[in-house]
């Protein structure tokens, strides 16, 4: 079967990037040099504000270890920085609206330097907004110590006193690895050249998620032009988003590589070959599962490429079955660690998570219940609200995938769109994961609603999570003020770039 050539049409305008040139307009330099301030102050503040090793690895240092002793302050250079990152990003996405209705051009190579610049600063400083790290380190060493990650938890299998233990929030310490099995192996190099050494595997993790974002980098601009959009554009809002420099660049979490090979798949498997683009597609769900819709939809776009009848679907999906199956053993078998993750993909919903649909509407009525004087019946009412809003999410699915087969969506809008309803309606979401649709989309649609959406809950979203990676338990008086002083500080730069950021 060759590869399909996507040629959907679009309501959205379609504009050239402009390339090689540095951008002459007067405010890009302004807005470049007050995002990389902000990272540099969160850079700072992370010493002592991030989500920090146990025990602290500056504690006692003349200088990176004076953060540490004020946390109260470091948390308040922090979310200076964080708020001057995300009104940088808010800027830049200013000048390139500008650029797009007429205004100095600006060049698709300034927007990648600009990422560069303002990711920087957070290479060398510690993890920021989820200590997940953490557990990938203990993981991967549970499978280097050749016991089964999907099995035990770090506390049975390393201790508690084990350098990897001691960071790991106490919730996730007796639990075992719901990753994939691609991901634990090459954290299991990780372990074998960095061993105990946890700022070294922080470092180690770190470079694998840049591999990741430089896929998204490398694939997400050929996705959008294969659509007509600005590549720009996408870049803006799919790479250079807060959230990627926060949770997938600083939180180091493994959604950096699965969507990395995922969109490459995509954009591989829809231009050259739909055989390597399923392989690609195949690793990417070996790191997290929820990648394995992307297959689906470039199924349905190969089926309808070929005329669209049933039996094309049946014929394309068998292939598509065969190279998936075998790509998923030799994954298994070749790292010898077997399918043991499938069983541990409901370690997530162990917390109640706040931004899920399901879990809401299963608390509220636990909490109606109570009121009404019926008992405690929250437990029983999550159940069946997680399962109702698998169900949605499942015929939402269905409903893409028919829509793609007909010529109706393409495949990265199909992909985005079902990982968002998996994301909104399984039991427990994380800011990060809201990336899963927001990048493809990012690079699939110009649609003004999607993008004033997609716009403000990126930026609200990038401020809600503290940097700590941890909740606000124990910290309900410090935070509000850590973030009232910020405000404060962020007041001094807002001053002095008044006259030099775009209205």
């Amino acid at each position: 079967m060759a590869a399909p050539e996507l040629s959907t049409p679009r309501d959205a305008a379609r504009i050239p990037a402009t390339r090689g040139l540095p951008a002459p307009n007067p405010y890009a330099r302004a807005v470049r040099r007050f995002g990389m301030t902000g990272s540099l102050l969160m850079a700072i503040g992370s010493l002592g504000a991030g989500a920090l090793p146990v025990p602290n690895p500056v504690s006692g240092l003349r200088l990176l270890g004076l953060p540490a002793r004020n946390a109260t302050v470091s948390v308040a250079i922090t979310y200076a920085g964080m708020a001057m990152v995300v009104l940088g990003w808010l800027w830049l996405g200013r000048l390139l609206k500008r650029d797009q209705n007429g205004g100095t051009p600006l060049a698709k190579g300034f927007i990648s330097r600009t990422m560069v610049l303002w990711a920087l600063p957070l290479l060398v400083a510690p993890p920021m907004f989820s200590k997940d790290v953490y557990s990938y380190l203990a993981q991967s060493a549970i499978a280097e110590h050749g016991l089964d990650p999907y099995v035990y938890g770090p506390a049975d299998a390393l201790g508690i006193d084990d350098p990897l233990t001691r960071s790991i929030p106490t919730i996730w310490r007796p639990t075992p690895a719901p990753y994939g099995s691609l991901f634990l192996w090459l954290g299991r190099g990780i372990t074998a050249l960095t061993g105990n050494d946890v700022v070294l595997g922080i470092f180690a993790h770190r470079m694998l998620a840049i591999c990741g974002i430089a896929a998204i980098w490398w694939a997400l601009p050929k996705l959008s032009s294969r659509l007509g959009l600005d590549p720009r554009s996408a870049l803006w809002l799919g790479v250079a988003n807060p959230l990627v420099l926060f949770h997938l660049f600083s939180g180091v979490h493994n959604e950096s590589l699965m969507l990395g090979l995922m969109l490459a798949g995509l954009e591989i498997g829809l231009s050259r070959s739909w055989l390597l683009g399923t392989i690609l597609i195949t690793l990417s769900c070996n790191i997290k599962l929820p990648a394995i819709l992307a297959l689906g939809f470039l199924g349905m776009w190969i089926a309808k490429e070929r005329g669209g009848r049933i039996g094309d679907v049946v014929k394309v999906g068998l292939a598509m079955l065969g190279v998936s199956g075998a790509v998923m053993l030799a994954v298994a078998y070749g790292t010898g660690l077997g399918f043991g993750w499938i069983n541990t993909l409901d370690i997530p919903t162990l917390i109640r998570s706040w931004v899920s649909v399901s879990t809401d509407l299963g608390v509220v009525g636990g909490q109606v219940g109570i009121l009404a004087g019926m008992g405690d019946h929250t437990m029983s009412i999550l159940t069946l609200t997680r399962v109702l809003g698998g169900v949605v999410a499942g015929l939402i699915c269905v409903w893409l995938l028919i829509g793609t087969l007909r010529g109706r969506i393409d495949p990265i809008t199909g992909a985005g769109c079902g990982l968002g309803a998996v994301v909104l309606l399984s039991p427990t979401v994380h800011p990060w994961y809201l990336l899963w649709a927001a990048i493809p989309l990012a690079a699939s649609t110009a649609r003004i609603r999607f993008r004033r959406l997609s716009v403000a809950g990126s930026a609200i979203v990038a401020l809600l999570v503290p940097p700590t990676g941890a909740d606000w338990a124990f910290r309900a008086y410090q935070l509000p003020m850590a973030i009232l002083a910020g405000a404060v500080i962020l007041f001094v730069p807002l001053y002095l770039v008044r006259h030099r950021i775009p209205r």
